[in-house]
């Protein structure tokens, strides 16, 4: 009890003379230690064993506080019997590294309250027998985190006594328990934020500003890198949203499918297919004019089938190429479901305004860009 009660005040003292902060980490250590003390001459005692616990609080990074409690019980340097020693002391430790770190060199400086022999008597006065006194003291050490939760300390430290104007010396090594916490504060209320800075502009919405993206007006929804361009997981030069033949083995001669070998369109044929306004819908009207493109198939099975759609240039290009691709694939599912084509031989592709057959300016040349093409095509 004679321990615990000097230790609890330390505590209290500790934390009352700590500043309230606003959000921050801050770490309680537990510190038990066993050190050697050399007292001055002054005292008449001999060196000793001493032993301690101290409470600190690192309310900062690099920053705390130290209550510690040490006592020891020293022999008489020059006569017969001992002296029982004991102190109470606030110490304030600067680290030079955070508390992630594994090494927590420090420096420290404090100050307590040391009782020597109170009670005793001797045949003459020393600052070693019944004597209370100030202590200031200045350390340096070490703190080697084992873990989050377990370190090891080793402390040098210099005291000095004011009355007597003593000088002892105390090394000390301990097993440290720490416990860490966010703390967060009452606050005043904050000042109004400055208004936002405008975002920077992303036209095509793939996540990367315009002044970096590299690759304007990728298609809605393609995954893109940091430089904005379509991902290409297979560095064969067609994008993943293009790709038919992902993991193409590196080095490999592809074609614009993302597939080896070439491709060559052998016959493009045009399909007089029409959609209501702003729609991808078709029906059965159109069949006898995509049979077609199956009756050809059939009569060359080794043929592969790009159905191409296209737009004139009125309107947003994205929403043109959107709606072309639509289209296509409209066309293509006609081909495969109803017409039994099958679906590894045919795909869709949207060109949007991209492929002009004829000029924009004139109604006439507008008809003839809003199409919809058959690509047939074979591998070489």
């Amino acid at each position: 009890m004679k321990i615990m009660r000097p230790v609890a005040l330390a505590a209290l003292t500790a934390s009352l003379a700590t500043p309230a902060l606003a959000d921050r980490q801050e770490t309680i250590y537990l510190n038990p230690f066993a050190g050697f003390q050399l007292f001055d001459d002054k005292r008449d005692l001999s060196e000793t064993g001493t032993f301690g616990v101290g409470v600190e609080y690192r309310f900062l990074p690099r920053w705390s506080v130290e209550a510690v409690y040490s006592r020891a019980d020293a022999d008489r340097k020059y006569v017969a019997g001992e002296s029982e020693f004991q102190e109470l002391r606030i110490d304030g430790t600067y680290y030079f590294a955070g508390p992630d770190a594994a090494w927590n060199p420090y420096i420290s400086l404090g100050a307590g309250h040391a009782e020597f022999g109170v009670g005793d008597t001797i045949s003459y006065t020393t600052a070693g027998t019944d004597h209370e006194e100030t202590r200031v003291n200045v350390g340096v050490g070490f703190r080697y985190n084992v873990s989050d939760s377990i370190s090891i300390r080793g402390d040098l430290r210099e005291f000095h006594g004011i009355d007597e104007s003593t000088f002892d010396t105390m090394a000390s090594l301990g097993l440290s328990w720490a416990f860490t916490r966010t703390v967060a504060s009452s606050k005043p209320a904050p000042a109004p934020e400055p208004a936002p800075a405008p975002a920077p502009a992303d036209s095509d919405g793939d996540g990367v500003p315009d002044n970096r993206d590299q690759c304007p007006n990728t298609p809605a929804g393609v995954q893109v890198d940091s430089r904005g361009c379509p991902v290409d997981s297979d560095g064969d030069g067609v994008p993943d949203y293009r790709d038919e033949c992902p993991n193409t083995a590196a080095g490999a001669t592809v074609d614009e499918r993302g597939c080896e070998g070439v491709t060559e369109t052998v016959e493009t044929i045009e399909l007089r297919v029409q959609f209501p306004t702003n729609s991808s819908v078709i029906d059965a009207t159109f069949d006898n004019e995509i049979r077609r493109v199956a009756d050809f198939m059939a009569e060359y099975p080794e043929t592969t089938v790009e159905i191409a759609g296209h737009s004139d240039s009125i309107g947003d290009a994205e929403y043109n190429r959107f709606l072309s691709q639509r289209r296509a694939e409209a066309v293509a599912n006609r081909l495969t479901t109803v017409l039994g084509v099958d679906p590894d031989r045919v795909s869709a592709m949207g060109y949007g305004e991209a492929e002009p057959i004829a000029s924009n300016d004139t109604a006439a040349g507008r008809a003839q860009n809003r199409r919809v093409e058959a690509r047939i095509q074979v591998s070489r």
